[in-house]
């Protein structure tokens, strides 16, 4: 079963997961769960997403995960993997097809390496240039429309969610210097998987609004 409204403490847990597809536990918009959706789209896994209230989480998803994040992966074996990188790359590996990571260790350690880079500026990527002037750096050294080569890999889902909330933020002018990364983005807004896992600018504005004034509304627009 897929739900958008989220499940809060003293909510039923949703039935077992159907022999044939994963589970996501998610966040509509948390951008680390936007990782996992992402995969899960461009690969064509068969799933369904339950999406937990962060600031009142049910217990039996405390049980689940103890600590709580999303995204949590769960299997129809009842086999519970959670970490957006842990959860992105576990997909991959068990749904070969369409694969996102190169099958070259060096390449892959690649990709690892500019995410492991990436991921040390996360917290600070709305307040500080660097992440960003990095990623421009990187694709224009590498020459290519994105950041492994002429297609998208990994590493452009695993980057895109902070930058999809640019605008919503009004942050979009910043990448007015950074015309490679502009670049990026623009190819980025016409994936399959990016359209549909992405929400509006005045969504993101309105949720932002509210989880600014302490009161997270996760199913904003629903």
């Amino acid at each position: 079963m897929s739900t958008q409204k989220t499940f809060a403490r003293g909510s039923t847990a949703p039935g077992p997961v159907t022999h044939g597809t994963i589970r996501l536990y998610s966040m509509r918009f948390c951008p680390f769960a936007q990782r996992a959706r992402l995969v899960l789209r461009a690969k064509g896994i068969k799933h369904d997403i339950v999406n937990i209230s962060l600031n009142d989480k049910p217990d039996w998803f405390i049980e689940k995960n103890p600590l709580g994040l999303v995204p949590t992966l769960e299997s129809p074996s009842g086999q519970v993997i959670y970490d957006s990188p842990i959860t992105c790359e576990y997909l991959d590996e068990v749904y070969t097809d369409n694969k996102l990571l190169p099958s070259d260790p060096f390449e892959k350690a690649q990709q690892k390496m500019l995410m492991e880079q990436y991921s040390k500026v996360i917290p600070y990527f709305y307040k500080i240039p660097l992440g960003r002037r990095n990623g421009d750096d990187h694709l224009e050294k590498l020459k290519s429309n994105f950041f492994a080569g002429d297609s998208i890999t990994m590493i452009d889902y695993m980057m895109w969610p902070w930058f999809e909330r640019l605008e919503a933020l009004e942050l979009k002018p910043c990448m007015d210097e950074m015309p490679e990364l502009k670049k990026w983005t623009e190819r980025m807004f016409e994936d399959p998987a990016v359209k549909d896992t992405m929400h509006s600018v005045d969504t993101y504005k309105a949720f932002y609004k509210s989880y600014n004034a302490g009161t997270p509304d996760y199913d904003y627009g629903l």
